[in-house]
């Protein structure tokens, strides 16, 4: 058996599954969350905005259609633990290349199976997102966290998810269009894609590039990719997007949407548990039309901090009025919290990629460039 305990004292068990021996041996604490997704597991984890979690799927049957390589949402992950209900080999699918438990093995994953994750996400949903451990016998975890209550409140500021998920050189994709600059705070698989099948050449840059390193490229856009983790945390890359976010168009996704937002002098905020699965309604509220969209993230932008920024806010989660997407009154600027990509989920936002390549277009027309 094996168990995840949280510093209340409250214990989920389950089943060992994973890497429990090459994953790292100390008792750790990552935060716990929920994704309510039907399906799409595989993109789940290797979704980098993940990074340092442990994610519960409240799907019970997990694993029925095994793991297909070309799927995966990015070429690592940096998930610290995976709980499912059931665990499935996927012996049925006919293109699978392994299975979840397979690919867990290989790159360090723990996992608990056989986990009442019903009850645990009606605990993540009533306490909100919470640190766990998961340990091989429950008496470490509640000494893990006794040991916490005893020693002062000192931690060491380790690295930020963001600089261990991106990628550590430039690389460009080649293509026939224009040259768009791709911050990379931890970008999908599928992100690239789509703007690939719309004719960019892109240009992947590591989180820590500065301004220069990126316009020294002469780029026709820039494009802010997901990511894990605190945008407060990372005033360097703020710093960056402040620098750029005048003199380019630029797409904002996820943690890029919130560093924009930051950049203007905006602020973020804590969700209690977040948004994570593959149906948030989305109102636009020029249009009048709602989508269901695909989101992953803990954070959100603070819509009064705006106020004076410039930014307008066009696009507002249904379920709790939080702000899904802004346009920039002055500069060509478009951002969504959400993943337009899908990847899992609805794939009925995809058009923002093509009005991000049409102010592209427009500035390249009204610089001579076209």
């Amino acid at each position: 058996m094996a168990y995840l305990v949280f510093k209340d004292g409250t214990t989920f068990e389950g089943e060992a599954f994973g890497d429990w021996l090459k994953s790292d041996p100390s008792v750790t604490e990552y935060e716990v969350v929920f994704n309510t997704s039907m399906s799409g597991y595989q993109e789940m984890v290797t979704d980098l905005s993940y990074a340092g979690q442990i994610l519960v799927l409240t799907q019970p049957q997990i694993g029925n259609y095994g793991w297909h390589h070309e799927e995966n949402e990015a070429d690592k992950t940096r998930l610290q633990g995976l709980i499912v209900r059931e665990l499935s080999e996927g012996e049925g699918s006919l293109h699978a290349e392994g299975s979840l438990e397979d690919y867990c093995l290989r790159h360090s994953v723990r996992g608990l199976m056989g986990v009442d994750t019903r009850a645990l996400t009606r605990y993540l949903r009533q306490f909100g997102t919470l640190p766990g451990v998961m340990v091989e016998t429950q008496d470490v975890g509640l000494a893990f966290w006794a040991d916490c209550q005893d020693r002062p409140e000192i931690k060491e500021k380790s690295e930020h998810w963001v600089y261990r998920s991106s990628v550590k050189e430039a690389y460009e994709i080649p293509g026939p269009g224009p040259l768009l600059a791709l911050f990379d705070f931890g970008a999908k698989r599928n992100i690239i894609r789509h703007l690939q099948q719309r004719g960019f050449r892109i240009m992947v840059f590591p989180a820590r590039s500065t301004a220069e390193e990126i316009l020294k490229h002469r780029p026709s856009g820039l494009v802010l990719s997901n990511g894990p983790g605190d945008p407060g945390e990372l005033p360097e890359c703020v710093a960056t997007v402040r620098s750029l976010y005048d003199k380019l168009p630029v797409l904002g996704i996820c943690l890029g949407h919130q560093l924009l937002a930051l950049a203007a002098g905006g602020e973020t905020y804590k969700l209690p548990y977040g948004h994570r699965g593959g149906n948030h309604p989305v109102l636009d509220s020029r249009s009048g039309k709602a989508t269901m969209t695909s989101q992953n993230h803990g954070y959100a932008v603070q819509e009064d901090s705006l106020k004076g920024s410039g930014f307008e806010v066009t696009l507002r989660n249904l379920n709790d009025g939080t702000v899904e997407g802004m346009e920039h009154e002055m500069y060509s600027i478009l951002s969504v919290q959400f993943h337009p990509e899908g990847a899992p989920g609805p794939e009925e936002n995809t058009e923002i990629f093509d009005r991000f390549k049409e102010l592209v277009e427009k500035s390249l027309t009204r610089k001579g460039r076209a």
